[in-house]
């Protein structure tokens, strides 16, 4: 099911707030981090993880990663990395959604407020589209955070 706001036929979907369930918890999707920043109340300073849906789209954004953690990025589930204070994670998208199918990366957060738990009310209010399936919106763990570079890597969540 998804449920959009707007009334226009041509929604730019590369500036909607998307509320579903990602591989991991509820989540905000958006190209658009400045929304992202003003629905979480959250410090400008602290990004958010960009998702790419494949390892070859990740490679093309230009991002850096050390040549022998590759595989490990590349056959990860629901795991974060960062390298250089960028953190990003590869992902297959869950839903069958054709709404999904054609964004090749999005900003990334959980579907809160900063420091709360899920509140289903609160994300309907702040999301122009929800999409959600049959097993509805359920909140689960978050992914593993791991920091990785050149020599080491080093798991922070």
């Amino acid at each position: 099911m998804v449920r959009c706001k707007s009334s226009s036929r041509f929604f730019s979907i590369k500036n909607a707030v998307i509320l579903t369930q990602t591989d991991t918890t509820v989540g905000f999707l958006s190209q658009d981090a400045k929304k992202l920043f003003e629905i979480k109340s959250r410090d400008t300073l602290k990004p958010f993880i960009k998702v790419y849906k494949d390892f070859k789209t990740l490679l093309k954004h230009k991002n850096r990663i050390p040549q022998h953690q590759k595989n490990l990025v590349r056959r990860s589930k629901k795991t974060t990395f960062i390298v250089d204070n960028k953190a990003f994670r590869v992902t297959k998208n869950t839903l069958n959604s054709k709404l999904l199918e054609n964004l090749t990366w999005y900003y990334s957060t959980s579907a809160n407020e900063s420091g709360k738990n899920f509140n289903r009310k609160f994300c309907e209010e702040k999301a122009d589209i929800i999409v959600e399936d049959i097993n509805l919106l359920n909140e689960y763990s978050s992914s593993s955070l791991i920091k990785i570079n050149n020599c080491k890597k080093r798991k922070l969540r």
